[in-house]
C-alpha cells in the first residue's frame, strides 16, 4: 500500500489549491498533509510542487501526474461504491 501513500493529499492540494484546504477537505493537519506531498515527492524522485510562502503550483511532473491519479481515485471510490 505504500505505493498509494501520499497521492490522496496530492490530489487534495491540486484540486483544492492549498495545503491548508486540502487538510480540511481531509480531516487532518496541514503538516500532515505536508509531509505526505514531501514523501511522495521523495518516493518519486521528482518535484511535484513549485512551493513559495504565497503559492504552490504543479510542476510539468506534478500537473502530469495530477491527471492520472485523480482519475484512479475516482475509480477507487467508484469500485468502493459498487461493493
Amino acid at each position: 500500500m505504500e505505493r498509494f501513500s501520499g497521492i490522496e493529499a496530492f490530489v487534495a492540494v491540486m484540486a483544492k489549491g492549498s495545503f491548508t484546504a486540502a487538510a480540511a477537505h481531509l480531516g487532518v493537519s496541514k503538516s500532515y498533509v505536508s509531509k505526505q506531498v514531501s514523501a511522495l515527492e521523495d518516493r518519486l524522485g521528482a518535484q511535484l510542487l513549485k512551493r513559495t510562502t504565497r503559492s504552490i503550483s504543479p510542476t510539468s511532473a506534478g500537473h502530469a501526474f495530477y491527471d492520472r491519479c485523480s482519475q484512479i481515485l475516482i475509480e477507487m471510490e467508484s469500485a468502493e461504491r459498487a461493493v
